[in-house]
């Protein structure tokens, strides 16, 4: 089949706080290649629930941490992050990992903010998986969209060998969507990170020095002594864990709206083995920068895609996704990605409502 060539109109040079519109069904198929990508970005079918609707820009998502091949940072060409637009999962299997999606400028056009129309987002839930189809989800759109077919065709790619079946979505593709790497050295990302206002001075120089710091750490710490090593070489952070075994669990049946606390870390490093794992799921440490905060519980976790393979991982005893509690970037050089990070129960306890 030969390969149609994708229409992107004109850069918008987008910044944090912006009123966009997202284009009409129709405006976004015409930028689309046969494959439903634009740029090898594909635009998935929970997408289409936000055609129309104006939205605020989150941050501006020229840049990606690579979660697939740990190659480091990666570039991203004219795409953004939306205020409220994550994934429900809806058209791929029920996934629960609720990404924010990647919007391309040509998907978007600029909003007078003043105009009273509605800004706000579809309510996206991060509970019990929607099967897809499911009218309550964006992935369950209604007969009569033209672009429905083709991008539902897009979310499912080769089978395993054992027949398994695989999905494909913007985060199995982001290599693809994002070939180049971002260096570490590359001082043009800081002031980006500042001019789009992803994020402040404060905040890009300090991830610049944690960045500085865990490349030391990487590549010098390992040829020193062990007594000159700075924290035996961890990176900053500092998480190590102590187990060599089988790891322990816990069981708190905890149900969204629960208010927990996330226990101190020393606590936490306790239940993981030396490769940060608590029962195959890792413990970072961008999570230890939430150790001892309050939060509520949003969801049980139960499904999620693995980026790298596409196979839906189903977990025996579910994960908790707490409100308001994202990855920030600030251990990972200002990454905008701002993921939901998966809790052990073991990491955390109830607390009694306040009076």
């Amino acid at each position: 089949m030969t390969r149609l060539q994708a229409v992107s109109p004109g850069a918008l040079n987008l910044r944090v706080g912006e009123t966009v519109e997202v284009r009409s069904e129709a405006e976004i198929m015409a930028t689309l290649d046969e494959r439903g990508e634009l740029d090898e970005l594909p635009f998935m079918p929970e997408m289409l629930a936000y055609c129309g609707r104006r939205l605020t820009v989150h941050k501006v998502a020229y840049k990606l941490c690579d979660t697939i091949s740990r190659s480091g940072m990666r570039r991203m060409e004219r795409a953004v992050h939306l205020t409220g637009a994550r994934c429900d999962g809806g058209a791929h299997g029920g996934c629960q990992t609720a990404c924010q999606f990647y919007w391309k400028e040509a998907w978007l056009k600029r909003a007078d903010p003043a105009d009273p129309t509605d800004l706000a987002a579809p309510s996206i839930p991060v509970g019990p998986p929607v099967p897809s189809g499911s009218p309550a989800s964006p992935g369950g759109l209604a007969a009569g969209r033209p672009l429905l077919p083709l991008l539902e065709a897009a979310t499912r790619g080769e089978p395993g060998e054992d027949g398994e079946e695989r999905f494909s979505c913007q985060a199995t593709e982001l290599l693809r969507a994002a070939p180049t790497c971002l260096p570490l050295k590359d001082v043009r990302q800081y002031v980006t990170d500042v001019q789009t206002g992803n994020a402040t001075v404060f905040f890009t120089s300090r991830a610049l020095l944690v960045g500085l710091f865990n490349r030391f750490q990487e590549r010098v710490a390992p040829r020193l002594p062990r007594p000159l090593r700075i924290k035996d070489g961890l990176k900053w952070g500092f998480v190590k864990g102590r187990l060599s075994g089988p790891t322990p669990s816990v069981t708190l049946g905890l149900q969204p709206g629960e208010l927990v606390r996330i226990k101190p870390k020393e606590e936490i490093l306790k239940t993981l083995n030396q490769d940060l794992l608590n029962r195959g799921m890792g413990f970072e440490e961008e999570m230890s920068r939430h150790c001892g905060r309050t939060a509520r519980v949003l969801a049980r976790v139960e499904r999620c895609i693995d980026e790298k393979t596409g196979r839906m991982l189903r977990m025996k005893s579910p994960c908790i996704v707490l409100e308001g509690i994202v990855c920030t970037g600030a251990y990972s050089v200002s990454c905008p990605r701002e993921f939901l990070p998966f809790w052990r129960e073991i990491w955390l306890e109830r607390v009694e409502e306040p009076a």
